[in-house]
């Protein structure tokens, strides 16, 4: 999906919402998986967080960019939950989430695919 903004003294500028959307679902469930294993005490409540959340996103990656990118970015989401551990002891918790999570969610956009058409790359009709 694509939403096109304009802006009053240039070209228009396109968003690809899917990306948009996927990058802050990465980068939100590891906040919310931490958030939800803080709160409950439970692990694996927040290992499920995690799970849901990666596991849209890699659906997701795959569709819009394919196997290798999706296996590189769910990678990319793994470490980022795995170094978040020796990095709390040296910033915190809620900062070593916090930044892990920041990475994750711009590798995820900066990697996938732009599927977003600016109005010269829609078809145009000739009678």
């Amino acid at each position: 999906m694509t939403v096109w903004s304009h802006v009053n003294d240039g070209p228009a500028r396109t968003i690809d919402v899917v990306r948009l959307l996927t990058s802050a679902v990465a980068a939100g469930s590891l906040v919310a998986g931490y958030g939800v294993a803080a709160a409950t005490d439970v692990r694996a409540a927040g290992g499920l967080v995690l799970l849901a959340g990666g596991g849209w996103c890699a659906g997701q990656w795959w569709r819009s960019s394919g196997p290798r990118t999706a296996v590189a970015l769910g990678a990319t989401y793994v470490t980022a939950f795995v170094v978040s551990h020796p990095l709390s002891h040296a910033i915190g918790a809620w900062p070593a989430v916090l930044t892990v999570a920041a990475v994750t969610g711009a590798v995820s956009y900066t990697a996938t695919a732009d599927r977003s058409a600016t109005p010269t790359d829609l078809p145009t009709t000739t009678r």
